[in-house]
């Protein structure tokens, strides 16, 4: 397979990092190879199978850092995703034919990635809080009166969770990518957790008079299912079916952010957003994406340098396309 000098094959430690590349389902090497060889031979050459776009970050011994987007077509979907060594086939290229790096992976990974479900967090958190608890003006009557209001906001966005610390607030949506032959679909649509924003805000001000700030990333599930949360039957268990990891993500950049904005690096802002969550809004043509400064974060698990962008909700919600 692949027996001609024009194409390279590429073990895992030597594939290309930071270019375009297709990934591939093993079942389609061998029909790939065919088509390949009779177009290097002279024949007509063939599109074979289905790719995945994505880009190769960084490998190490026990896997491949890959940006994976699963929509290039209405919007800059990009999801950070780990291919295992033992799910790693090979990679060919083909430079001289303009031909991009192509992996092969093995079903059971492909089908899983496309499979699974996927989540968009939020961390809302109230700006002054402490001065307030200082100055004995948080009673709990106000609290629960934020707690009403909160429960009013979730009973409109019943497809997203929301976990509340009286002062802080966790957010959760989940959505899939799917597959052709599924009936699972992409359902994608990081623009509600923005929109539920202003609602927020809201009742914190109505209550407390204090304006807040969120966070926003997207991430992995692994291996929990669509419910966005679980609580147990005696009530004194819940569970957002999801790793910490995501979370972890939203606290890095919450530090980062607000330490930069108290030495000066940059202002304080009214959003923080991973910049692969900022860049796959549907934001309007004519909006300006580079206008917003990018400022790097360590982010948990990333062996590649993360960034996050500062706005405002008004901002974003005001160029937010349709």
């Amino acid at each position: 397979m692949f027996d001609h000098d024009d194409i390279e094959i590429h073990p895992m430690e030597n594939i290309p990092l930071d270019r375009d590349i297709y990934m591939m389902d093993v079942s389609w090497m061998a029909e790939y190879s065919a088509a390949m060889l009779k177009g290097i031979s002279g024949g007509e050459w063939e599109n074979i199978g289905y790719v995945s776009y994505a880009c190769a970050r960084s490998v190490d011994q026990e896997s491949v850092e890959l940006s994976w987007y699963p929509n290039i077509y209405d919007r800059h979907h990009e999801v950070r995703v780990s291919l295992p060594r033992k799910y790693f086939v090979t990679c060919t290229e083909m430079w001289q034919y303009d031909e991009k790096p192509r992996i092969f992976v093995s079903s059971e990974w492909l089908e899983n990635l496309h499979m699974k479900v996927f989540s968009v967090f939020a961390l809302v958190d109230v700006i002054g809080v402490k001065q307030l608890l200082r100055s004995g003006k948080v009673t709990s009557e106000k609290l629960a009166v934020l707690r009403d209001r909160i429960d009013s906001v979730a009973d409109s966005h019943k497809d997203v969770s929301f976990v509340s610390f009286a002062d802080s607030l966790l957010l959760k949506t989940n959505w899939s990518v799917g597959q052709f032959d599924r009936a699972t679909n992409y359902t994608y649509e990081p623009e509600k957790i923005v929109r539920i924003m202003p609602e927020l805000a809201n009742a914190y001000f109505d209550t407390l008079d204090l304006p807040i700030y969120a966070v926003v990333t997207q991430g992995q599930n692994e291996f929990y299912g669509e419910e966005l949360a679980h609580i147990s039957t005696s009530h004194n268990h819940i569970s957002l079916n999801s790793l910490g990891l995501p979370f972890a993500q939203l606290q890095a950049i919450e530090a980062t952010a607000q330490q930069a904005a108290k030495s000066g690096e940059h202002e304080f802002a009214e959003l923080y957003m991973d910049e692969s969550f900022f860049r796959s809004l549907k934001l309007d043509f004519d909006f300006d994406k580079k206008a917003l400064q990018k400022y790097s974060y360590i982010a948990p698990m990333a062996s590649y340098p993360c960034e996050y962008v500062m706005s405002s909700f008004d901002t974003i919600l005001a160029n937010l396309r349709d």
